[in-house]
Formats: structure tokens, C-alpha cells, sequence
């Protein structure tokens, strides 16, 4: 009778005892790719949100719902699909929305590629995502408060489950001040700071999840800000178990300790929708709700070899041909194919030939351009829409500049130190390699961003790589004959993320004030750099890209051999 009486007392706290395990998976930085084809070079894509949709149903049947989906940002921008919503044919819902919206994603926060794409596009799509926009940093100067909201929390079984979004402050070093006008992107190790401790007072959660679109570090830092900062909120703002992070297309799945010695997870699912990061977390949940326990682990999942969601294509069958129709469209002709990989050995037709377009359009004296696609190629033969997606990747403007020749030189330095090694043996590498990053997709194989290798045309010069930093470059004329003369000005024709302090190449290379680089722009296009790209060779009907041969390495003795090597190290033979 006692031992019943025992039971019997027993049974409600056993009765309210439980096991709940949650899902929270990510994506980040989707870039357009929706659809399980590319519309620019028209092949079948790996990956794609076409295959996160199976998985996603599958974990949310295997799980009773108990799944938490998230993404991180940069999802305005990349495949034509995304340019063509965006400012195209604006008069629908964004195809960016619709998707997020279809899957029933739970959060959501900004990236920078989203915010380039303006004011009227970025705060159309914030209308049209049906879950909560997140970025606790991005605030309003007119208010002070907010300009989305800061973070939101999702219940599964009664577990509270807390997001706080953040993103990058550096966008006003790429940006023009007219597409972010009206708003202030703060510190983030601040802002989380503050919010930790907010969400913790106000919501009590049992889990709180950070959504960063941030990179794990090495990032460019400034006085003002740090690009990359993920990995220093997770181990220096205790409160996080999970950290869901993004921007700089690396993957990573690893666990740090805080301040507080406890384990912070921290997932970074590279970019293109080919994997999702996946925080699993099992909770024993005792009387009253009070979490008993707690266990967080994560991995990366590849979504390469699922099948396609079949119901999902279907869904988005129309708009697919709608954008099939838009980028199928000739726009001209070229008589030899080009490679972007060539831009990095010296000149290419590739390269060379946005620089002749840029000074076309311009009539700047000179041009800076950087090898904007890693790897990408046009064939001969009839050139269409897509095409323009491989010549030009992002949606930069077009300025025109006043340096002084001194500037322009410095800012080559700095683009050259970046690029190629200084060689002391005809055997060492011409390229600035770290080939421990080939995962990395800004990087790829190169020590720094490969997007930051700026060359010119308009004058001649060589890259004596056997030079130290900062004596590389030497300007032996201007391309029409007449002298370069350091002291004197000249108009440069360059891309908006290089013309706002994007590399740092026109700051810390040519040691112009970042608040003066406003003040030097003379001349701005309206529209991004590809429309223009575009309408020029419409223009032309048929071209015949070459190399400009306006620059060199030397001394070609050590250089032509070296860079044979290198070439086929990074691209294969």
C-alpha cells in the first residue's frame, strides 16, 4: 500500500516530463538559385532550393513539425531570375518572397546583396515575406529604432526558441549612400550584446539562436567596422547556443566555447542552396515547462544528390519561363569565345574587354576593373541575355572618378600586393596563393578576395613581380602616347563597390579619406553596369574581344614559366 501511495504521488511529475527534439535548419546566401537549372549557362545546378524543399518536408514529417527554418540573406541577387523580379517585371510579388513564402521559411534576415538592390526593391520584398525580416543592427536614423525587426521567437512543443538577426555594418564602405539612404547599420558585437541581454530579461527562451550575415573572420576592419565578426559574438557574448552564420560563402561546422566556457555551435552553409546548416537540439523538459537539459549539435547537410521537389517546380513553372524568355534573347554576336581565368595572368580579352566598354561609356581617361567571375566563359558565336550574367556578376553602377596619377598608381600597388607574390626564385609562385582555401568561394585558391584584383587600361605599365609591396607598378605612359605624370589629374572610370571604399584599394592603397571618395565622383550611371554592358554590344551587333596588351609581369624569364604553373594549379591543365 505504501509503495502504491508512492506511485501514485509520483505520477504527475512523470506525466509531465518530456523529451523534445528540434530541427533548426538554414540556408544562406541562395544567391537567385531557385530552380535546378542555370539560366546563364543554361546547364542543370547542383543543390538549389528545388532540393532543400525535399529535405525540409522530409525533416518536418520525420520531426511532427518540430523544425525551425531560417535564412541568412543575399538571396536578391545572383541568377538572372532575381534581375529580372527585381527590375524587370517589378509589378508581380518577388520571386524571392515567393519561394520564402512556399516553404513556409520561419525567419529571415537582410544581406548586403540585398541591400544593393536598392530602397525600392529591398523594401518592396520586406512587404512580401510573409515571415519576420530580421537585422537588430540596421537602424533607422529617423527613428532611431529598428528598420526590421530585431528578432522573433518561434514555440515548438512549448520550447521558445528565440532568433536574432544581424548583418554586416560595412556596407556603407561598398555601397552608395543613396541605396542604404535613411538608415545606419551598427556594431555587431555591441548590438548583440544589448539584445542578448533584452531577449533573455523580456522572453525567457530555451534556446537562443544568432542568424548572422556576417563571416566567420578576416573580413576587412576599419575603425568603424568589422566585416566578419560571427565568430567573435559567439565566444564573446555568452547566451548563444547556436550561431547560424553567412556572407563570406565558406563553409563551416564547429563548436567554440564562450566567456562563460560553454559550447556555442556555429554553422556556416556556404552559398547557392548546395548545403543547409542543421542544429539539432534535445531537450528534457520537466514540471512547469523548466528546461532540465540541453544537447546541441550541428552539421552540414549536402542537398547534391536529393531528388527534386517535384510539387515545388510545378508551383513555379510559369515564372521559370518567364525568365527562360528573358535571358534567351540575342543581344549580339562575338567571333571568339573569352575566359575570365585569363584576367588574373595578365591581360584577357575578358577583362579588357568591360574596360574598353567602361571607357566607351565614360570617356574616362583610364579604367580599373577586376575579374568579377572566377571562372567563367562566352563562347563565339551568338551572345544573349545569360551571357551578360557571366560578363558582369553583380548589379555595380558606373562612376567616374578624379585621381591624380600618384593615386592611381598606389591604388595598383595595393591591387597587385593583394594578387601576386613577390617571387625570389624563378621556382616560387607568381600568384599570392594559400591553397589551404579551396573551398572558399571569394577566394577560391588566391591568399585574398579574388574580386579585389584591379588592373587598368588607359595607360601602359609592368609588374616587376620581383619587386617589394608597394614597388611593383610602374607606369611607363599613357596608352595614346602622351606621358603619365603623377601630379596631374584624370578621370578613371570605375565600378560603384570599388568607388564607395570597396577593397580598401582607394583608401588604404591610394590613401584617399573615405569621406572625401563622395566628393571625387563626377559622373554616375543610373542603371548597373551589365545594362549597360548590354547595350552596347546591341550597339555592335558583332565583336571581336581582344587582349588590350597594355600591361605585363616581368621579368618574363621568371614570369611566363611561373605563370604557366600557377594556371594550371588553380584551374587544372
Amino acid at each position: 500500500m505504501a509503495f502504491a501511495a508512492l506511485i501514485t504521488t509520483m505520477t504527475p511529475t512523470i506525466a509531465k516530463e518530456k523529451t523534445v527534439t528540434l530541427k533548426i535548419i538554414e540556408t544562406s546566401d541562395v544567391h537567385g538559385h531557385f530552380f535546378p537549372s542555370d539560366f546563364i549557362t543554361r546547364r542543370p545546378l547542383r543543390g538549389t532550393m528545388a532540393r532543400v524543399a525535399t529535405y525540409v518536408a522530409k525533416q518536418r514529417k520525420d520531426l511532427h513539425g518540430n523544425v525551425i527554418l531560417l535564412d541568412n540573406g543575399d538571396i536578391l541577387q545572383g541568377q538572372p531570375t532575381c534581375y529580372y523580379y527585381n527590375f524587370i517585371n517589378t509589378g508581380l510579388t518577388n520571386i524571392a518572397a515567393d519561394v520564402i513564402n512556399y516553404l513556409g521559411y520561419d525567419a529571415q534576415t537582410v544581406g548586403n546583396h540585398d541591400i544593393e538592390t536598392g530602397h525600392e526593391v529591398y523594401d518592396k520584398w520586406i512587404k512580401e515575406v510573409k515571415c519576420p525580416v530580421l537585422g537588430a543592427n540596421i537602424i533607422d536614423t529617423k527613428t532611431g529604432q529598428c528598420y526590421v525587426k530585431p528578432y522573433t521567437v518561434v514555440t515548438r512543443e512549448g520550447v521558445k526558441v528565440a532568433v536574432l538577426g544581424l548583418l554586416t555594418p560595412a556596407i556603407p564602405n561598398w555601397l552608395r549612400e543613396e541605396i542604404w539612404s535613411g538608415l545606419r547599420f551598427d556594431e555587431m558585437v555591441k548590438s548583440a550584446r544589448y539584445w542578448v541581454d533584452y531577449i533573455q530579461k523580456k522572453e525567457h527562451p530555451d534556446v537562443l539562436v544568432g542568424l548572422f550575415h556576417s563571416g566567420k573572420s578576416g573580413g576587412i576592419v576599419t575603425d568603424e567596422y568589422e566585416e566578419d565578426a560571427s565568430m567573435r559574438i559567439a565566444e564573446e557574448v555568452p547566451g548563444f547556443d547556436i550561431v547560424m552564420f553567412g556572407h563570406d560563402h565558406t563553409k563551416h561546422d564547429g563548436v567554440v566555447k564562450n566567456t562563460l566556457g560553454q559550447d556555442v555551435v556555429c554553422l556556416d552553409p556556404s552559398s547557392n542552396a548546395l548545403l543547409v546548416a542543421e542544429a539539432t537540439v534535445e531537450l528534457k523538459i520537466g514540471k512547469r515547462g523548466k528546461v532540465l537539459s540541453k544537447k546541441v549539435s550541428g552539421q552540414l547537410v549536402s542537398m547534391e544528390d536529393l531528388d527534386i521537389d517535384e510539387q515545388y517546380t510545378a508551383h513555379f513553372q510559369s515564372a521559370v519561363d518567364s525568365v527562360t524568355a528573358f535571358v534567351n534573347r540575342k543581344i549580339g554576336e562575338f567571333e571568339n569565345a573569352i575566359y575570365s581565368r585569363d584576367s588574373y595572368f595578365g591581360n584577357s580579352a575578358f577583362n579588357d574587354f568591360i574596360q574598353q566598354l567602361q571607357l566607351r561609356i565614360t570617356g574616362a581617361d583610364i579604367s580599373f576593373c577586376a575579374p568579377v567571375s572566377f571562372n567563367a566563359t562566352i563562347n563565339a558565336g551568338p551572345v544573349y541575355v545569360s551571357d551578360m550574367f557571366n560578363l558582369y556578376r553583380y548589379e555595380n553602377q558606373l562612376y567616374v572618378m578624379r585621381l591624380t596619377g600618384e593615386e592611381i598608381r598606389k591604388h595598383l600597388e595595393m591591387s597587385y600586393d593583394l594578387w601576386v607574390n613577390t617571387m625570389k626564385t624563378p621556382d616560387d609562385h607568381i600568384m599570392l596563393l594559400d591553397q589551404s582555401g579551396t573551398d572558399d568561394k571569394q577566394r577560391f585558391m588566391f591568399k585574398n578576395l579574388a574580386f579585389n584584383f584591379d588592373s587598368a587600361m588607359g595607360i601602359d605599365y609592368e609588374v616587376d613581380v620581383t619587386k617589394p609591396d608597394g614597388e611593383k607598378v610602374h607606369i611607363l605612359r599613357m596608352s595614346n602616347g602622351e606621358p603619365f605624370d603623377e601630379s596631374k589629374w584624370y578621370k578613371v572610370a570605375i565600378n560603384s563597390y570599388r568607388g564607395n571604399g570597396g577593397g580598401e584599394l582607394l583608401t588604404k592603397g591610394a590613401g584617399i579619406p573615405k569621406d572625401e571618395l563622395k566628393s571625387r565622383i563626377i559622373y554616375q550611371t543610373e542603371r548597373d553596369l551589365r545594362h549597360y554592358l548590354m547595350l552596347e554590344i546591341e550597339e555592335a551587333g558583332k565583336l571581336n574581344p581582344q587582349p588590350a596588351n597594355n600591361w605585363r609581369f616581368v621579368p618574363t624569364e621568371w614570369t611566363v614559366p611561373a605563370i604557366a604553373r600557377d594556371k594550371a594549379l588553380i584551374f587544372g591543365k
